[in-house]
């Protein structure tokens, strides 16, 4: 990726859309100030030999697990940050996590949801220290379905610090942390319930805006390790779990996602054939996607197409209507794992965590559902485009100097109509847009016509000169 690196500021692109990079020294201070609301009240779980597994240099970390076998199948312990131990509501805290609704994520530095000194201090389950959490018990059977769960606060003492790269080797040697060495086995079990649900589980390699040593930047595929996906599990399995509560009690928020059309997904069955898949009319495509290696360039660009299938996410009050479920995940679920990034996380965790108590849900958990929902719908757009802008410049930026060059690229489709073509570009990798239209599915060469850094704008052209 070093052919296609160069220097980047993305200063730009907070101010354009005025996302926030600090915090107010005010709100700092209250924020190294605050205390656990509820000491005193939770279960002394620090017995437990949690651990937490995040990307490389990750601070901000949500959630903590255990794994152990049980009389009739698994026991799954997850551990996740209670934030709202720290943020008093109605407080100034709280109202700055509204404004913001999630930490989004710039190449160069976060917009965090809350200030470093909770998401990276007192509230971040780090390791070696008590920190007080919101513990989910969760026990299944031999084949990693659902028996009973409970939901409780508790205070916890992580054991270790994991990143996905030294927990994937370990895999492969065969020598994972003992709190985790039944993730493969239960890990496995849910992507066959998820199958059984005809869920769809994209497995998303990350094409992100890498920092090189020497400052500059590129574009990267991240590798997408199995225990990722293991890992992604677990937490899936919460939400599902907090999902099916609220919704058996009729109270709560949900996350939710329409089906996907059925043009949509023939579009996405043509866009497949296209990268030289086999995936027949009538093929189910949840069980296809489990089956793509998504760490290589094509199986990158197929599961970015199949994101099409799950566009129309978002958030629903249960007393505002009736339940909605999430087709990708193929049941009722609830965001509720990662509450130093999503403002929603906390609140509907409070829903769970009254239900299991048999107590009310707190009025200023249900008084401010609407506007929680509100700020999560507002910053997820905002997230995306952000998101977006960011890859587009790097794009732009690391492109410009080969205009007029030539570049390999697969046809995902073909509008002769339009005369235009979508194109997935391996080296860099781009998913981009190209005049002409050749064949669908081919293999050919295109020409970069333009890569205007200020636009933020990238196009191809077929034939290549």
């Amino acid at each position: 990726m070093k052919l296609y690196a160069a220097p980047l500021n993305f200063r730009g692109i907070a101010e354009e859309f005025d996302v926030p990079t600090d915090f107010p020294p005010e709100l700092r201070a209250e924020a190294a100030a605050a205390t656990d609301r509820f000491a005193g009240g939770r279960r002394d779980a620090r017995g437990i030999p949690l651990v937490t597994i995040d990307p490389v240099g990750s601070m901000d970390l949500d959630q903590a697990v255990y794994i152990e076998r049980s009389a009739t199948g698994y026991r799954v312990l997850y551990a996740i940050a209670d934030v709202v131990a720290f943020i008093e509501p109605g407080g100034s805290l709280e109202a700055e996590s509204m404004r913001r609704g999630q930490t989004i994520y710039l190449p160069d530095e976060p917009s965090r949801l809350h200030p470093a000194e909770l998401s990276e201090g007192s509230a971040s389950l780090l390791p070696e220290v008590d920190r007080p959490a919101v513990l989910w018990t969760i026990n299944l059977d031999i084949a990693g379905e659902v028996r009973d769960f409970n939901v409780e606060r508790a205070l916890i003492r992580s054991h270790a610090r994991l990143n996905y790269d030294e927990v994937h080797e370990d895999y492969l040697a065969g020598s994972m942390h003992p709190a985790i060495e039944l993730l493969p086995e239960v890990g496995q079990l849910r992507e066959v319930s998820a199958l059984r649900r005809h869920a769809i589980n994209l497995r998303l390699p990350s094409q992100r805006v890498l920092a090189h040593d020497d400052g500059t930047y590129g574009l990267t595929i991240e590798p997408r390790h199995e225990v990722m996906d293991w890992n992604s599990e677990i937490s899936l399995l919460t939400g599902m779990c907090a999902g099916n509560l609220m919704v058996e009690h009729g109270a709560g928020l949900l996350r939710t996602l329409r089906p996907a059309t059925r043009e949509a997904e023939e579009l996405f069955r043509a866009e497949a054939r296209a990268l030289g898949y086999e995936l027949a009319e009538d093929g189910e495509i949840g069980d296809f996607l489990q089956h793509v290696d998504a760490t290589d360039a094509r199986g990158m660009a197929v599961m970015r197409e199949a994101q099409k299938l799950l566009r129309g996410s978002g958030y629903v009050s249960l007393r505002n209507g009736e339940a909605e479920v999430h087709a990708g995940i193929g049941g009722y679920y609830a965001h509720v794992t990662a509450p130093l990034r999503r403002l929603i996380d906390r609140f509907a965790t409070e829903y769970c965590l009254a239900i299991c108590a048999g107590q009310e849900v707190p009025a200023w958990v249900t008084e401010r559902a609407d506007d929680v929902i509100e700020a999560m719908q507002r910053t997820s757009q905002l997230a995306s485009a952000v998101d977006r802008a960011c890859l587009d410049l790097t794009e732009a930026t690391v492109l410009a100097p080969w205009v007029g060059h030539n570049f390999d690229a697969v046809i995902l489709t073909s509008d002769a109509e339009r005369d235009q073509a979508r194109i997935f570009v391996p080296e860099p990798p781009v998913l981009a847009n190209a005049l002409g239209h050749p064949e669908q599915g081919t293999a050919t060469k295109v020409s970069l016509i333009r890569a205007d850094v200020e636009s933020r704008d990238v196009a191809f052209a077929w034939p290549a000169d």
